[in-house]
């Protein structure tokens, strides 16, 4: 096996296909912040997305598989460095749902991931509060919008609107609401343009694929459409964006 690493590690990693079997000296939390996975943990599989994350103990043998597009946070982390009794629970149960404290802080993370604005700084101070949250608070029950959230990350670029949700889910629109404002402190409206504005970011960072159809397939009408939605929430046009976190890439050692 590997070697320990010297500080916790944090990147964000897609699967694709069958990845082999493999185990490594340190522990892992994976975190998907898209799409959903299939892992096995010694033995014991399981596929889970956005609302659960999956743990693996120092030493197991696992396989992960991502048959459907998936994005997640990987956490590496020495077991010395997870506090006394939250490495067993961990352990014991494999894949955790996310509570909201939680979720909440996987989606900090991942949109300093995402735009590059990581340090070691905040990865110091973010690992402690994850770790404490996945151990010691209360897990939410999986939701009802679990199935509908994934379906639609995996689908951006359809004309989702609530009342296609709401059908999704088998749900009312009032209650796909209530839903949102509870669980995700949001509307659907809100949270489809914030996962779309999250996908261009990544395309126009991680490809070279043209504007236009980078627009297309997150769900935006044309290439103008994509550009009024980043001036108003990013007070930037996607050129500039690309330009400027790869200009900022480069000046990274």
């Amino acid at each position: 096996m590997a070697a320990l690493p010297a500080q916790p590690d944090l990147s964000l990693r897609t699967y694709e296909g069958d990845e082999g079997t493999d185990r490594h000296a340190w522990a892992q939390l994976v975190l998907p912040v898209r799409g959903s996975l299939t892992l096995d943990i010694a033995g014991r599989e399981g596929r889970f997305d956005v609302a659960r994350a999956a743990y693996v103990p120092a030493g197991a043998w696992h396989t992960t598989i991502g048959d459907r597009p998936n994005r997640s946070l990987v956490l590496d982390v020495a077991t010395a460095d997870i506090p006394d009794g939250i490495a067993d629970r961990l352990g014991t149960a494999a894949f955790v749902p996310l509570a909201p404290t939680a979720a909440a802080l996987v989606d900090y993370m991942r949109l300093l991931v995402e735009d590059q604005a990581q340090s070691p700084e905040h990865l110091a101070r973010w690992v402690p509060l994850l770790l404490d949250a996945l151990g010691r608070e209360r897990a939410r029950p999986l939701s009802r919008l679990q199935a509908t959230l994934a379906a639609v990350e995996d689908a951006l670029g359809r004309p989702w609107t609530a009342t296609l949700m709401a059908t999704h889910a088998n749900l009312s629109i009032s209650r796909l609401h209530e839903l949102f404002r509870a669980e995700l402190g949001t509307t659907p409206r809100a949270w489809l343009a914030e996962r779309r504005l999250a996908r261009v970011r990544e395309w126009l960072v991680r490809t070279d694929r043209p504007i236009a159809a980078i627009a297309t397939d997150a769900g935006y009408g044309d290439q103008s459409a994509l550009t009024r939605a980043m001036r108003d929430a990013m007070d930037t046009t996607p050129a500039a964006y690309r330009r400027q976190q790869r200009e900022a890439a480069s000046k990274i050692p």
